[in-house]
């Protein structure tokens, strides 16, 4: 039976990043499964319109703006009718619109928070996905009392890896379900073409993220300058754009002068041309990852993989089998790895090999077939177990914006 699903997340085109990239996977496969999607999102202004690969209803609200946060930029919703705006959406005329709202990064401000108050309110099943990995607990210990009390509305709690699942229990033990972030195997898959200008003699690294801290582009440029000192051949092809983009420049001089491509940011059908192009994808994050999406997409089209050793790395690579971890900040370890490999063209192609069969497992057609389970078990009159009778959730402290 068809579901009607809400998906709430601060995160989606045309931001980028990983919870971009999940919810619009899971929109797609839970529409293509005949269920009815709405995201609810923020409005990105002149450029937050409907967007052509959108599957799903797109409903905006508020306004996004940028807070930097755990070295990274994070979307912040805000608006000051978010809350009679979602009650309309939710239960229009007194009927409810949705089986069941589900909800990403719940215990982010605003717009999440709200979203459950107000789903709770009007009795509608809950699932709430977990997305961060942080290295620092000490801004949600200052919020982790009134934040429990939304959380313990949730249904079902989500995590995409150990590491999300792990960071979120520490503040709120509560059961939690592992559901890994997929990857659109039609998109990034072997046979890909390849850009004619980068495509000669000469071995690309690529690297694809934000220009935040956290994502460690100097440290790559450190390395990638010590090998250029030794005269290994290598071209550095980036991906993106942020705050760190004089320093990603700046390093880009001297002995790297030429072989540093700074590419911006790329379209939709162009991204996996830059990972078919690739001999090594490289992601030296510094920490902060839950997951490592674009590690996922690199082993999609077969392109090994080095990465620094973080937990959320671990989600994805199987170190010596599928890719290389090495020590996060280690300047000198990550030229070794890629020292290694840009000699060994056997040993890129056994990494890249077994890196193509594990992101074969990752489909979003997969994960949301455990996600409509997931839904059904919440929203038993559509297919799950009998209703029971429930007490009535006591009134949640309103947000005011």
């Amino acid at each position: 039976m068809r579901l009607r699903v809400a998906i709430v997340s601060q995160a989606y085109h045309p931001a980028v990043g990983g919870v971009t990239e999940h919810v619009a996977g899971t929109a797609r496969a839970l529409s293509a499964r005949g269920h009815q999607v709405t995201i609810v999102t923020a409005d990105f202004g002149a450029n937050g319109g409907q967007d052509v690969r959108d599957s799903a209803t797109i409903v905006r609200l508020g306004r996004n703006f940028v807070i930097p946060f755990n070295g990274a930029e994070n979307n912040i919703t805000f608006g000051w009718d978010l809350g009679r705006r979602l009650t309309q959406l939710f239960v229009p005329g007194g009927v409810k619109a949705f089986d069941v709202v589900h909800v990403h990064c719940p215990i982010s401000p605003v717009l999440p928070l709200l979203a459950i108050e107000c789903a709770a309110r009007a009795g509608i099943p809950l699932v709430g996905t977990f997305h961060t990995a942080s290295d620092s607990d000490r801004l949600i210990r200052l919020f982790r009392a009134g934040l429990r009390r939304y959380v313990a509305r949730l249904d079902r709690s989500i995590a995409v890896s150990e590491a999300a699942r792990d960071y979120a229990l520490r503040h709120f033990p509560v059961p939690m379900t592992i559901l890994p972030n997929g990857v659109d195997l039609d998109r990034f898959r072997p046979g890909t073409p390849l850009l004619a200008r980068f495509d000669d003699d000469v071995p690309n690294i690529l690297f694809v993220g934000r220009f935040d801290p956290r994502k460690g582009l100097p440290e790559l440029l450190r390395a990638a300058a010590i090998l250029a000192d030794e005269g290994v051949s290598f071209r550095l092809i980036l991906v993106g754009d942020g705050r760190l983009r004089p320093e990603a420049e700046r390093l880009s001089g001297g002995v790297l002068r030429g072989r540093v491509h700074f590419e911006g940011r790329v379209g939709h059908d162009s991204l996996p041309t830059y990972y078919a192009t690739a001999d090594l994808f490289c992601s030296p994050a510094r920490g902060g990852e839950s997951f490592g999406m674009v590690l996922l997409e690199a082993m999609a089209l077969g392109v090994p993989v080095v990465a620094t050793d973080l937990p959320g790395h671990r989600s994805v690579v199987t170190p010596g089998s599928d890719g290389i971890l090495v020590p996060r900040l280690d300047v000198a370890a990550l030229a070794g790895a890629l020292r290694r490999l840009l000699a060994d063209s056997e040993e890129r192609r056994r990494l890249g090999a077994n890196g193509l069969r594990k992101a074969s497992g990752f489909g979003w057609d997969s994960i949301a077939v455990r996600l409509e389970a997931i839904y059904r078990s919440v929203a038993p009159s559509r297919g799950g177990a009998p209703e029971t009778a429930v007490e009535p959730a006591p009134p949640l402290q309103s947000i005011g914006v």
